[in-house]
Order: C-alpha cells, then structure tokens, then sequence
C-alpha cells in the first residue's frame, strides 16, 4: 500500500484495526481507521465503543486518562505498558509456580502531578516475550488469572508476523 511521504523509509499512514477473536484462532477485522502520521491513541474514541469486547493494545495508545474513563465506564482493556512508567505498587499477587509470568500487582500508574497519573487502580504484570525481553502490561481485568492475561497480549503477537 502507497502512502505519503513521512521518511524515506517510512510511509506517512497508518492503519488501526479492531480484530474479533473467535474460537480455534479465527479472527476477522470488525473496524477500520486509516490516518495520516499521528499519535495512535487519538484512535481510541473511534476504535472503543463496545463494552462486551476486550481491548488489547500495544504502547502507542497510552493514555492515563483514557484508562480511567475506560474503568469508570465499564471497559476492559490490556495494553503494553513503557518500561519508564511510574508505579506504584499497592498489592503483590501470589503467583503459581508454573508460570511464565513474573509478576502481578495491583498499581497506581503515573507521576505524582494530576495530569500524569491514573486516578484508579490498576493490574500491572511482567511478562517475557520468546526471546526472553521482559514486557510490562496494564489492565483493568482483575478477574483473570496472570497466565490468561499474558496469553491474551501472546495472541496479538502473532498478528505482527509481517512487522518489524
């Protein structure tokens, strides 16, 4: 797909995509964006309006704010979370011996200014990819298990088959 120049390297658009997970790894895209070079998370108005659905994604659609109204509206999401994020743990869940994740925890997020931060609690757990980098993710979902949280963030990997 053609796009207008942003760098020589890079096309100047993006597509988001809302895919429904089915049963037996089946998926099909429900709805569709494409914009111009621009922040992902000004996506989220468009792309999250179905309070029966699970919202996974990744780091550029972060948002403190968002998450809030998301919680206090009755939206479940997961996202990848930055590294350089500002927790602050509130509770350590217990973890089972078989899992691949590292941690669990119930977390305020943010700095300590009002506009940086998350006014709700939240999940936070560290988790490893295949090749061994940690990867932190946030959610609002404290009704599954660590393991089903990770596999959930897993299965939107394998959509990046074709990215860098």
């Amino acid at each position: 797909m053609g796009g207008a120049k942003f760098r020589k390297t890079k096309a100047g658009v993006k597509l988001h995509l809302r895919l429904v997970f089915m049963e037996k790894g089946t998926s099909y895209p429900e709805k569709a964006v494409i914009t111009k070079k621009e922040h992902d998370r000004g996506q989220l108005e468009f792309m999250v309006d179905d309070k029966e659905c699970m919202y996974v994604f990744d780091r550029g659609y972060l948002d403190y704010e968002r998450f809030d109204r998301m919680k206090d509206d009755g939206y479940f999401f997961l996202s990848r979370l930055r590294k350089s994020a500002v927790i602050r743990a509130i509770y350590n869940f217990k973890l089972p011996e078989d899992t691949t994740v590292l941690s669990d925890q119930m977390v305020l997020i943010g700095t300590t200014t009002t506009q940086n931060s998350a006014k709700n609690y939240f999940r936070f757990l560290k988790g490893m990819d295949s090749k061994g980098n940690v990867l932190h993710f946030i959610t609002n979902r404290f009704d599954l298990s660590a393991e089903e949280i990770s596999e959930m963030y897993k299965s939107r990997w394998e959509l990046n088959y074709f990215s860098n």
